[in-house]
């Protein structure tokens, strides 16, 4: 199916499918409410894993490769999506994760992690050698960029059976997980993106890997969009008037537009026509999980004594208090600011949290609470209108987890409309 990426760039300006959803979430909600909303979707179904969240030592979610790709089809066959329509990809694969190693022990393990990445059948990965390590300079050169990639891809194409996977290249990355404090908002330039390529080209020919860049379908860029604690920088053509015709010149490639989350209908529709035609997104997806369960806590508080509700925010204030070191660096600010952004921050750092013991008993106590019953439509149109709205019209059930898909759903909508000429 990797064909299917394959064949982006030639539908460029012509009718049909243009672009691609890439769902980049480890959450089993996500995955499976995407997979619902996909359905009626032409083509297969994106979803891809990030080196933090899933590598060889099981990442944050405690998921090797394998691991995975095993939820991913458990998933399917629970929720009747085909498997056949299931396309894997690998974001961000390098030495992101040991960063604190030496450069060479730090890029073994790359190594590792991207040949396990292949050897699991994963069809696309994204080679992102862009991180410095312990003893590199803060910002590596482009030319260093571009041959550890090339070892990257070297070492992806010795797991390779058949084919082998489609690549995603590109020095100008947002970091994995999102920006730390400031929004990275300058556009590539083109003159930038035609030297990656061509840097890139020369360390692949270097390593004999000629026939792999032929399956190069992509290149990483900044278009200008970008999402902060409680901002949005919405893509704007002009801006990135220069850097889109530097595709005209290359008519096997697209975009991969990281960092799309919350862009509007508008401004996703323009990307897929500006040829950023592999649209990533994952914390706006678990925002607006996170939404709905925080609203049918709040619906369960106007239902339920004390002694029998879930007791999810403070749960979840809890665990993240506990373990703060997956958000301490992305928020500032007093503490009171801290802990509003703990919660309704952009960057969703609450993500990394639904899956800690204490969060995940306390969700399940909340959907038992739910278990079977309709909620009461004035409680929905207060605290969830658009489900509430989408009640009333039949499009959605009235049921707790149904109306978390749904809300999964709606953010995931505009992307496949966006994606569609």
């Amino acid at each position: 199916m990797s064909n299917d990426l394959s064949e982006l760039a030639r539908s460029r300006g012509g009718s049909g499918q243009q672009g691609m959803v890439s769902v980049c979430s480890a959450h089993p909600w996500v995955i499976e409410a995407a997979m619902e909303r996909h359905c009626s979707e032409p083509g297969p179904l994106l979803i891809e894993a990030t080196c933090n969240q899933v590598n060889q030592a099981g990442g944050y979610t405690g998921m090797t490769p394998e691991d995975f790709r095993k939820l991913v089809h458990r998933l399917a066959a629970q929720s009747g999506f085909p498997q056949e329509r299931i396309l894997l990809g690998g974001d961000h694969l390098g030495p992101f994760p040991w960063q604190q190693l030496a450069a060479e022990a730090a890029m073994e393990n790359a190594c590792v992690l991207v040949r396990e990445f292949v050897r699991t059948g994963y069809a696309k990965i994204h080679l992102d050698a862009s991180m410095p390590c312990s003893d590199d300079p803060r910002e590596l050169a482009g030319e260093a960029i571009a041959d550890r990639a090339a070892r990257l891809c070297a070492a992806a194409e010795s797991a390779a059976e058949g084919s082998g996977p489609v690549y995603v290249i590109g020095t100008e990355v947002p970091t994995p997980g999102g920006a730390a404090e400031t929004m990275e908002m300058q556009v590539t330039s083109a003159e930038a993106a035609e030297e990656a390529l061509q840097t890139h080209r020369r360390a692949f020919s270097r390593l004999g890997l000629d026939a792999a860049w032929t399956r190069v379908i992509a290149l990483v860029v900044q278009p200008g969009v970008e999402f902060g604690n409680d901002t949005v920088e919405d893509y704007n053509p002009a801006r990135a008037r220069e850097l889109t015709a530097v595709l005209n010149q290359h008519p096997n490639l697209v975009f991969e537009a990281h960092s799309t989350d919350y862009q509007t209908a508008k401004s996703l529709k323009a990307l897929v026509r500006d040829g950023f035609a592999i649209l990533k997104v994952g914390p706006g997806l678990t925002y607006a999980m996170r939404q709905a369960l925080f609203a049918l806590a709040a619906i369960e508080e106007e239902c339920l004594p004390v002694a029998q509700r879930s007791g999810l925010r403070e749960r979840m204030e809890s665990a993240m208090l506990a373990r703060p070191e997956w958000w301490r660096k992305h928020y500032a600010g007093t503490a009171e600011e801290q802990r509003r952004l703990r919660v309704h921050s952009y960057s969703d750092r609450i993500r990394y949290y639904w899956m800690q013991e204490d969060v995940r008993c306390a969700v399940d106590r909340l959907m038992a609470n739910f278990e079977g019953q309709k909620i009461d439509e004035t409680l929905l149109s207060d605290y969830l209108p658009l489900q509430y709205s989408r009640v009333r019209e039949g499009l959605a059930p009235n049921r707790a987890l149904a109306l978390i898909f749904d809300a999964i759903g709606c953010a995931l909508t505009p992307y496949f409309g966006a994606c569609r000429a």
